[in-house]
């Protein structure tokens, strides 16, 4: 944990971006009756019936310090999807002497998942360009690409949406004006705040290593 509220903390270095990485499943929902447009003085109405359309994953990254984000959408959530995602990433970081990202220990979450999928070449140059740094177990919510997501549910996935066409393009758009605006997160959750709020683990790893000493 403190690994990455150390990477948090560091001043901006285009030559070693620190992004943070994960996805978000998002379900298909269509309407069985179509509900009543709004109108002067009375809001849309939506019926409780609906329809399943499967569902599909989004794939999504940001760069805190600069609010540069990239997000695909893709029916799948398996190794060639993160593969071909981190083949793009890197293509966003021509200059970066390696590329940090924070991401949760999935088992597609690793550099051999580049073997897999592509040439020794291009897997290798793909390798060398990344640093994973991931999150403890049950700690996703130190990544702050969560916060991205939070704000993605609550301003554009807080409605039905019956296909991954429609869905994607809503996503996309979603995208694109919070990367022209360039929106930032500015995290507030310091190691020394993590130290009072959590200093009864603190205890138990040190009275642990004590032990074993």
């Amino acid at each position: 944990m403190e690994l990455i509220l150390r990477l948090y903390l560091l001043p901006y270095d285009a030559k070693r971006p620190v992004v943070c990485f994960d996805e978000r499943p998002c379900f298909l929902i269509g309407n069985s009756v179509e509900g009543i447009e709004m109108k002067k003085g009375s809001p849309a109405k939506e019926n409780y019936a609906y329809t399943k359309h499967g569902s599909c994953s989004l794939l999504a990254m940001i760069e805190p310090k600069t609010g540069k984000r990239l997000v695909h959408v893709r029916r799948k959530r398996r190794k060639i999807e993160f593969a071909t995602f981190m083949q793009t990433l890197s293509e966003l970081y021509p200059e970066a002497e390696k590329i940090i990202v924070v991401l949760d220990n999935l088992n597609t979450h690793s550099k051999s998942t580049f073997y897999e999928q592509f040439d020794a070449q291009i897997a290798a140059a793909l390798a060398d360009r990344f640093e994973f740094v991931f999150t403890p177990k049950s700690a996703s919510w130190l990544n702050m690409i969560e916060i991205e997501f939070s704000a993605l549910s609550r301003q554009c996935l807080n409605r039905r949406i019956s296909s991954i066409n429609e869905l994607g393009k809503e996503v996309f758009a979603y995208f694109k004006d919070r990367n022209d605006k360039a929106i930032k997160i500015e995290w507030q959750f310091s190691r020394q705040k993590a130290r009072q709020v959590m200093n009864r683990h603190y205890e138990k790893v040190n009275s642990t290593n004590l032990k074993y000493k």
